[in-house]
């Protein structure tokens, strides 16, 4: 099962059997489907493992032109980077880590998921602050609500058989616990309050097609473009598209492979995207996706098992085998800021700088022994400036890029998460299966997420010289989908048949990550919706507290007793009079009033505020520092939220409406 492991190796480990982590996502590639495809397929032609390099019966190879299928043969790429990365590892010296997996303890994974969910208070009352879980218990939804019960109840079962005296809250009472009671005047609304949130989720599903029991093909014919509705949670979305399907003879299951043209339905209070918010929203945005996802799953009727990563001894400086956030970590202490690793962002600017018109870029690796002499001169030169980027060939720079991927440690899709971003598939529409990545994409640690979206910003550049390099968007995916997915060792546990299923799945889903990944990003406004409610409930517990109260009051009295000396009396209140008041502190104007109207946005504030040849640039440490228009952005501070980045494109009188105690602030943009 294991092999003696190099001391820069590490052990993956899985809460999963070996055919649990890459079996087919069901209706993509059926049984039968699989049985009647070529010959070459059923004697060994797509197992590199067991093919020759010019086996007889290899089909001929063709491109396909589209960018929306993907057929057989277009897999021929994912094959031959397969045997490309074998071939390319058999030299080493180093011994492949392989992946080992274990089964759990009983209730080990529901006690694992409801910790990371900030529930763990539910099996264990001294393991985080109740107030904070309740405030999160209240804002949930009905999906999310049953997810939590689901997990709750399954470790209730595992304490009972182990005869523990461990008390855990029955699962009805899960959400009537002190802090969020039901009056009986609520209990009688509630069913109507039910009944008119499903009649809204209908409507809206209906909307969007997701009500329509015609085809899919059909489908996707008569909604060229739609809509995707980030205001109703996810999986209440799924939950009406199932209710509505029921009894239904067609197949749930999305047959057409061309891809609609998604798009953000526009929120007048503006869209938030990764990176706008602050880290202590992010920590609430993270356990509300996480509950959000598994409803999502649950509504599929798709068991998502976790999967855990034992840490071994791993390299901890260098470029390649390197840890992201040990790589990262490194980085920022040359250049402070840093999101993404510096050898990643200099190899793509090396591959733009030559030229995105190379025939076969990505797709046309470099000369294998070339690419391990110039890896072996990187790590010694690249952080001293010496090594010599006028002399590393087009296709190598790309070959180093995808080595770089394959040789982190951890997949760059995280242990945790892998399985589940190959179970998309078997959500049973394309528009499911878009939610559940955006879901997903929000889950990644920072530093994976940072560094995909960087890869998938590439991939389109790529891709957007396509005429010239002849790389569309599924040849991209298919050469691309090995090198994200396939850890070291995974392919010595599976069979063939499961091989070829993998291959087409995760090449399906690079191409989703790279089509929609200007949506991916985006936090939907319901979960922003969530977090603004737990603020607020959070904030009104505090309140009852006497001494934080007069703590407050304290603060509030020294607060405005400051403004009434530095502002004028007619420049106090005036939102209330139909004024914003701005403060930008870093620039040599400190504020100034702005008159709210209909059609305002933050992008006019900006403009207003710096139309004026003195305010374009900010004070650092008593030095003035030029600044750009991109580089500024107006945030949202106080009341419900944190912090929050505005979109350009806010209306501010509706944002004030939804945070009327909010402050407004134009800062530079962190990168």
């Amino acid at each position: 099962m294991s092999r003696q492991q190099d001391p820069k190796g590490v052990i993956l480990t899985g809460y999963i059997s070996n055919i649990e982590v890459v079996s087919p996502a069901s209706g993509v590639n059926s049984a039968e489907e699989i049985e009647s495809s070529s010959l070459s397929r059923r004697t060994g032609h797509y197992s590199v493992q067991n093919r020759a390099k010019n086996a007889p019966g290899k089909p001929p190879y063709h491109r396909c032109n589209s960018q929306d299928s993907l057929d057989e043969l277009a897999m021929d790429d994912y094959w031959t980077e397969v045997e490309n990365i074998t071939l390319s590892g058999e030299g080493d010296a180093e011994p492949h880590e392989e992946v080992q997996l274990k089964v759990p303890d009983e209730g080990e994974q529901e006690e694992a998921w409801l910790t990371e969910a900030g529930l763990a208070t539910l099996f264990d009352e001294s393991a985080s602050d109740p107030e904070d879980m309740m405030g999160l218990l209240s804002t949930l939804t009905r999906t999310q609500a049953a997810a939590v019960e689901k997990r709750v109840e399954k470790l209730q079962q595992t304490l009972r058989k182990r005869n523990k005296q461990h008390q855990v809250p029955d699962v009805r009472d899960i959400f009537k616990l002190p802090g969020t009671p039901e009056s009986k005047e609520d209990e009688a609304k509630s069913p109507e309050r039910s009944e008119n949130r499903k009649k809204d989720i209908t409507t809206d599903g209906q909307a969007m097609g997701l009500g329509n029991r015609a085809g899919p093909a059909e489908q996707s014919v008569s909604e060229p473009e739609t809509d995707i509705n980030l205001e109703v949670s996810f999986s209440d979305q799924a939950l009406s598209y199932k209710e509505g399907s029921k009894g239904s003879s067609e197949a749930l299951t999305d047959a057409d492979d061309k891809l609609p043209n998604f798009k953000l339905s526009r929120d007048k209070t503006g869209l938030t995207k990764v990176g706008d918010l602050s880290p202590q929203d992010m920590k609430k945005v993270h356990r509300l996706v996480l509950i959000e996802m598994t409803a999502l799953f649950d509504t599929a009727g798709i068991d998502l098992k976790a999967h855990k990563a034992v840490k071994l001894k791993v390299k901890e400086s260098g470029l390649f085998g390197v840890p992201l956030a040990a790589l990262l970590e490194q980085d920022q202490r040359r250049q402070p800021g840093t999101k993404v690793p510096i050898i990643l962002q200099r190899l793509i600017s090396h591959i733009e700088d030559e030229g995105l018109d190379t025939e076969g870029l990505l797709r046309i690796p470099g000369a294998a022994i070339r690419v391990k002499a110039v890896c072996v001169e990187l790590e010694g030169k690249f952080y001293e400036g010496l090594f010599p980027w006028e002399s590393l060939k087009q296709h190598d720079a790309a070959s180093l890029l995808k080595l770089f991927i394959r040789e982190l440690p951890h997949p760059l899709l995280t242990v945790e998460y892998l399985s589940a971003f190959i179970a998309v598939l078997k959500l049973p529409t394309k528009k499911q299966q878009l939610q559940a990545l955006n879901l997903l994409v929000l889950l990644l640690p920072e530093s994976s997420r940072d560094t995909l979206k960087v890869l998938m910003e590439f991939f389109q550049r790529v891709i957007d010289h396509k005429e010239q390099n002849k790389m569309t968007l599924n040849n991209v995916a298919v050469v691309m989908a090995p090198n994200i997915f396939m850890f070291k060792g995974f392919r010595n546990k599976i069979s063939e048949q499961q091989e070829f299923s993998l291959a087409t799945e995760t090449a399906n889903i690079v191409r989703l990550l790279i089509r929609y990944q200007n949506l991916l990003w985006t936090i939907p406004k319901f979960i922003m919706n969530q977090v603004r409610k737990q603020n607020t409930e959070n904030q009104k517990k505090m309140s009852k507290d006497r001494a934080m109260m007069k703590l407050l009051k304290k603060m509030a009295y020294e607060r405005e007793k400051h403004e009434k000396q530095e502002k004028p009396l007619s420049e106090v209140d005036s939102s209330s009079q139909g004024f914003i008041r701005v403060q930008a502190p870093q620039f040599s104007k400190v504020s100034m009033a702005v008159q709210l109207t209909e059609e305002l946005q933050a992008s006019d504030v900006l403009s207003r505020f710096l139309s004026q040849d003195s305010m374009l640039s900010v004070c650092v440490c008593s030095s003035s520092v030029s600044v750009k228009r991109e580089d500024l952005c107006l945030y949202e501070i106080g009341g419900n939220i944190q912090e929050r980045c505005l979109d350009e494109e806010t209306y501010m009188k509706d944002l004030l409406e939804l945070n009327p105690s909010a402050e407004w602030f134009i800062k530079c943009i962190q990168r």
